[in-house]
């Protein structure tokens, strides 16, 4: 056996997304970080081991513009370039890539922490160190560092340190919150096992091993959908062990061997009950670990509820956000009668405050994941991987912070939380609502040119038409306001049209709000008629209008299949249209209701009579990296005309850095796995080509020149610094699209 010290800045146990965007996070600003993983592969439950996609903010498409950057963005811009078609062990090599390219890591995978040193008493305890054994290669490490950040999703390194938490459902009166019982209980989600299936391409049988689960004798054919074809996470609800007399951790091995029993069952069923075509069907792999939904979490200075998810409380340690449905199982789980998910949605993303991310009581604890300082309801929805990631982000930069500031979390909180949000946007995390207010940002301090920008915002392409069988809408930016608008129409007869302008209320929220205004106009019979509605609104601030074009079965639109960044198309659903297994979402929410799933990526064809400015050149320096009651983006004319934007300094300035921000449509809802498969492997906004020049004398000097961009942040770095008046970026080519693209450019 071989005794090992680990010395770091920062120790990360529990390599799931969390802790992987955690111990990222802190590595690029710069500390020494000790990433502690207890199994072979990173990834937790999304691995190749476990092989659960991962969903956030966007909901599978319900919320709109909401889909993490900062490092998980990056992972699921390279996975969808490398892996299209969702092949988990290709998604275990972007996690691990994403670790080993940061020379500050130090990967310890196969060590499971068991021991943790700590001292002080019950109110105020401190982390010393914590053990670990790599199996394999009987290694027994001991690792210190000033700050410690528990992602081990069941909280094992907090709870060996003595900090509070909390198992199960709180009581409404504890947080007055909704949906919480009357009295609390230890009621958790259950665990889950997957399955993958194939097509061998001739008769395969299934001989079922003895402990098969006879699902007949279970509601499970009943209340159910059982194709031959699907495998996957379409049965996420092979679930079980939420149940008050069973404890999802020490009773893990049971919960194993029960889910087992009901994956053959199933398997059993579809190949051998003669109801559905399988013969050449085979398995191809069954998980062998529960994929655990929930167990511990901590209390931090503050507890995140049910009341902060359906308010959108607004909070000043705003860190990221969350977006997810408040989404609670049954504690049956697979065995429930009467199975429905519990599902709500905000009327947009919420906040997540950093005072969720620390402990109460342990002074060098930060935790990320599904065991933050939340209830059990909240926990509900901010579970997920992608939200889980977006806080590793969050906590692993305020780790960093600490050790910069010699400052325990609390006090990162207390007197450096404008230093922790101004850091996560610099590296382009997910967080909204937040200005760039960086004093050693020389952008802002610049007047902005460029070859041109988009001033007549249009669409005009009509591809495809569409029946106002109900109501339909479409969103664009109001900047500074809106004369009248022109819609594409057929009439079949002599008809009236009516269209309305709602504000959105909020600005990270998309769904009508208020009623603006409304026209009337009568149309006479005809096609390809471009009809003008008079709807004067001129608010106070930039923001985006919902425009609604009312039923009416004698009138259909237009749609263009050229998409339009800053433009979003809706339809009002009377049906349902939602991903499987969120059938039991609320039809009569806004943010459901009004549906972009049919639509997406194709606007309405419409004109805006009046100029709008906003997608002006000084967009770039207006501080904001996504949209946010607008698109916050400079869109020059076409491309092939020649594209550039510039910074110009009165004086002479020197700088070291330049980031630039491109458009990714963070409205795009990527997945890693195999939910769905987006059509394309490059997010087409995305910039392609581009140079980086600075003005000497009369004549541009190249400083960087890319090809075949991929990536929504770029940063170049020159080592010896450069003195220059005047910054420009040249656009070449897009990856699809007309328009050259740039949310932002910074420079330091």
């Amino acid at each position: 056996m071989r005794y090992e010290h680990v010395q770091s800045d920062v120790t990360v146990v529990g390599g799931g997304l969390s802790g992987v965007s955690a111990a990222v996070a802190a590595a690029r600003l710069g500390q020494k970080v000790a990433l502690i993983q207890n199994r072979p592969v990173l990834g937790g439950n999304s691995s190749s081991e476990m092989r659960v996609w991962v969903v956030g903010a966007t909901g599978h498409g319900v919320n709109r513009y909401a889909r993490e950057t900062g490092i998980l963005g990056e992972m699921f811009v390279e996975n969808q370039y490398t892996n299209p078609e969702g092949n988990p062990y290709y998604w275990d090599l972007i996690v691990l890539e994403k670790v080993r390219h940061e020379p500050n890591i130090q990967l310890f995978l196969n060590t499971d922490v068991h021991e943790v040193e700590a001292e002080g008493d019950e109110l105020n305890r401190h982390i010393k160190s914590v053990t670990g054994w790599m199996m394999g290669s009987e290694r027994k490490i001991r690792f210190e560092s000033p700050v410690f950040l528990d992602c081990t999703g069941d909280g094992l390194i907090g709870f060996l340190a003595g900090a509070k938490y909390q198992i199960g459902r709180e009581a409404k009166h504890e947080y007055n919150e909704a949906w919480a019982p009357d009295v609390s209980d230890n009621i958790t989600l259950g665990s889950t096992l997957l399955f993958y299936t194939k097509d061998a391409g001739r008769p395969v049988k299934f001989v079922p091993p003895s402990f098969t689960k006879d699902i007949t004798q279970t509601p499970i054919p009943i209340k159910r959908v059982l194709n031959s074809g699907d495998s996957g996470c379409h049965y996420w609800w092979i679930e079980w062990g939420g149940e008050e007399e069973i404890d999802t951790l020490h009773d893990n091995e049971r919960i194993r061997d029960e889910l087992w029993s009901v994956i053959y069952g199933i398997w059993d069923y579809i190949k051998n009950s003669g109801k559905f075509e399988a013969d050449t069907m085979t398995l191809e792999w069954v998980g062998s670990m529960p994929g655990k939904r929930e167990y511990r979490r901590f209390k931090g200075d503050y507890v995140l509820n049910q009341n902060d998810l359906e308010r959108q409380t607004q909070f000043e340690d705003n860190i990221t956000y969350g977006g997810w449905s408040i989404d609670l199982h049954p504690p049956e789980g697979m065995y429930a009668a009467d199975y429905t998910s519990r599902h709500y949605h905000a009327d947009g993303i919420y906040q997540i405050p950093y005072r969720s991310l620390y402990s109460v009581n342990v002074d060098n604890l930060l935790f990320a994941g599904r065991s933050i300082s939340a209830t059990q309801i909240a926990f509900g929805s901010s579970r997920v991987m992608g939200t889980c990631a977006s806080v590793g982000q969050a906590a692993g930069t305020a780790a960093a912070l600490c050790v910069d500031n010699k400052a325990t979390p609390r006090e990162i909180y207390e007197k450096h939380l404008k230093q922790l949000q101004q850091t996560l946007l610099w590296e382009d995390a997910s967080i909204i609502g937040i200005k760039n207010d960086d004093p050693a940002d020389l952008a802002p301090q610049a007047e902005v040119m460029a070859s041109s920008h988009i001033s007549r915002l249009a669409v005009e392409s009509a591809d495809e038409s569409f029946e106002l069988a109900t109501d339909v809408a479409f969103l664009l930016p109001v900047d500074p306001g809106i004369e009248s608008i022109q819609i594409l129409l057929d009439t079949a007869d002599d008809t009236i049209v009516e269209v309305e302008v709602w504000d959105t209320g909020r600005p990270e929220n998309y769904i009508p709000h208020q009623l603006q205004v409304r026209d009337v106009q009568a149309v006479g019979r005809g096609s390809k008629q471009w009809i003008t509605f008079n709807l004067p609104w001129n608010p106070e601030n930039a923001q985006n209008a919902f425009v609604v074009i009312k039923e009416n079965p004698s009138v259909s639109v237009y749609l263009s299949h050229q998409p339009m960044s800053g433009v979003l198309s809706f339809i009002k659903e009377k049906a349902l249209n939602v991903a499987r297994g969120m059938e039991s979402l609320n039809q009569d929410q806004l943010v459901v209701k009004w549906n972009m799933k049919r639509v997406v990526r194709k606007p309405f064809c419409f004109r805006l009579v009046n100029e709008t400015k906003a997608f002006e050149p000084g967009k770039i320096i207006d501080g904001y990296q996504r949209p946010y009651g607008g698109a916050h983006m400079w869109l020059s004319a076409h491309v092939k005309d020649g594209a550039w934007i510039a910074l110009k300094w009165d004086k002479e300035v020197t700088f070291n850095e330049i980031h630039i921000t491109f458009n990714d449509d963070v409205n795009e809802d990527l997945i890693n796995l195999h939910h769905h498969r987006t059509e394309f492997d490059i997010i087409p906004e995305l910039v392609r080509d581009y140079r980086l020049e600075v003005l000497e004398k009369d004549s541009w000097k190249v400083l960087f020149e890319v090809k075949g961009n991929r990536q929504r942040k770029r940063k170049h770095v020159l080592e010896n610094g450069v003195q220059a008046k005047q910054l420009r970026l040249v656009v070449e080519q897009t990856n699809g699209t007309s328009y050259a693209e740039v949310v932002e450019i910074r420079v330091r």
